[in-house]
């Protein structure tokens, strides 16, 4: 008889329970995920399987905690129930024959109506944009609800918080939701809080980690929304947030790093759909359900009125309410189309969208940073460039030092959108982001013009340039590309 030692019992339970991990990996692993983000996890389980599971048990899942789910559900019926008959569009003007479809998609997807009667004012400058901010929360009567990924006292900043502050004096209720991890990692967090507390601003942190208080979802699911409401009355949406432009990190300010962002400012009954986007997750934060300021204002804008939809998304939503929306305008395009992100890490389906827009004759427009403050983002999405310059697509670099991080397009000469999302997965499944669909010849040639400025400060990227680049750079970029795919 041959006696089996320690060392082999524990070499043969390990091997099968490397051969189990890998079998219920090809079981779960691919159920309801892209082809592509499956099999990037299968590979990761599959050669580091110890580490690829407890990765995959982390953030291998992009939806939310069943509470916050059920939550979600309830204020959608509850948006929908109360925007019902707000529409107000009038069709004096031909539409295009595809919109109709297009804003019945968003209806089902995020709830919110597209409703008429609006105005809206493109602000590019940062300080600006802070300007025409605190200006409107210094004419706050009732209420001033701010929501932004980032939330930063500083210098720059102060006169928002200093704005804030005397809005809570004259007796105006002032509510600001902040995303937990992104304000923690900024310098002076505990400042914020603690000026807010002191000013008399409720202040509630959104998707907070705090396992010891029971909360607790995905680490890496984040809220980037960026939206401001006062009174309901007037509203801003946008890429901007509340910090200095170089995001007081010590990296950029040593490359003198700037960013460039594009907020808008809206009126009209618009701004009752911001405001419901606040309302939900504020309720999803606080369990309070702020029914009473969701009550829609309706000013006569006149002869330039704007036909407006909200279109919020994000891990809350059943489907990527972002992606769906713009896959839609893409393949309704008839003549041109003009993109705006930061961070463009597109999946197949929008890279196909794109490419088959071009082989139908569109002109199509890409605006990206010519230099990166997000290394793996950056070489990832450098790795998208040759296909794209090969299918026709003209690819404008926005000059250094400057991180041109506004986010949004235009359909030829009929609709834009304009929000918090990027054109990447993260902003299809992971963040909560909002985007304002808008129709009107009037506000698209205000974002040609902001185009036409971007295209002056930009060298267009050529394929003869590209193709000139290093072999080093080159093996960044693609598995920097694999990466992405991880989610």
């Amino acid at each position: 008889m041959f006696g089996i030692d320690g060392t082999t019992i524990v070499v043969l339970l390990a091997f099968v329970v490397d051969f189990a991990v890998r079998v219920v990996a090809i079981i779960v692993v691919p159920r309801n995920r892209r082809p592509m983000s499956g099999m990037a996890w299968l590979l990761t389980i599959f050669f580091i399987p110890y580490v690829g599971v407890l990765l995959f048990l982390l953030i291998g899942y992009r939806t939310l905690p069943k509470k916050r789910l059920a939550m979600q559900a309830e204020i959608n019926q509850f948006i929908l129930e109360s925007t019902e008959g707000v529409e107000r569009v009038q069709r004096d003007h031909p539409w295009p024959t595809w919109l109709e479809s297009v804003v019945e998609l968003n209806r089902n997807l995020g709830a919110m109506p597209l409703v008429g009667d609006n105005s809206a004012s493109l602000i590019g400058g940062y300080q600006d944009a802070f300007d025409a901010m605190i200006a409107d929360i210094d004419a706050a009567t009732k209420y001033v609800h701010v929501e932004f990924y980032i939330l930063s006292l500083d210098d720059t900043t102060a006169p928002f918080f200093d704005a804030m502050e005397r809005a809570v004096a004259r007796g105006v209720t002032v509510r600001v939701l902040m995303d937990h991890l992104q304000c923690l990692r900024k310098p002076g967090f505990g400042r914020t809080k603690k000026r807010m507390t002191a000013s008399g601003v409720h202040w509630e942190l959104m998707l907070p980690l705090q396992p010891l208080k029971g909360k607790w979802q995905r680490p890496d699911l984040r809220n980037h929304r960026k939206l401001l409401i006062v009174d309901g009355i007037v509203g801003f949406m946008g890429s901007q947030n509340i910090i200095d432009r170089s995001y007081n990190i010590r990296r950029n300010i040593r490359r003198g790093l700037q960013w460039k962002d594009l907020m808008t400012r809206v009126e009209g009954p618009i701004v009752a759909g911001l405001n419901a986007i606040f309302i939900t997750d504020w309720y999803s934060e606080t369990n309070e359900l702020l029914t009473r300021d969701v009550e829609p204002v309706h000013p006569q804008i006149g002869s330039a009125a704007l036909d407006c939809q909200v279109v919020p998304s994000g891990p809350g939503f059943t489907g990527e309410n972002n992606l769906r929306l713009f896959l839609a305008l893409l393949y309704y395009a008839q003549n041109r189309i003009v993109i705006t992100s930061p961070y463009f890490v597109p999946d197949e389906a929008m890279m196909y969208a794109i490419t088959t827009a071009t082989q139908r004759g569109l002109h199509v427009e890409l605006f990206v940073s010519e230099i990166g403050d997000q290394a793996l983002v950056y070489h990832a999405q450098r790795s998208y460039y040759e296909e794209l310059l090969r299918a026709g697509v003209k690819i404008y670099m926005y000059k250094a030092p400057y991180i041109l991080h506004a986010k949004h397009f235009t359909i030829d000469d009929d609709v834009a959108v304009i929000g918090s999302s990027n054109m990447d997965q993260r902003s299809f499944s992971l963040n909560m982001e909002v985007s304002l669909m808008v129709r009107g010849e009037s506000f698209v040639q205000e974002l040609r013009a902001v185009e036409d400025g971007y295209r002056a400060n930009s060298r267009e990227l050529t394929l003869e340039a590209w193709m000139k680049q290093s072999l080093r750079s080159t093996v960044l970029d693609n598995l920097a590309r694999l990466t992405s795919a991880v989610q």
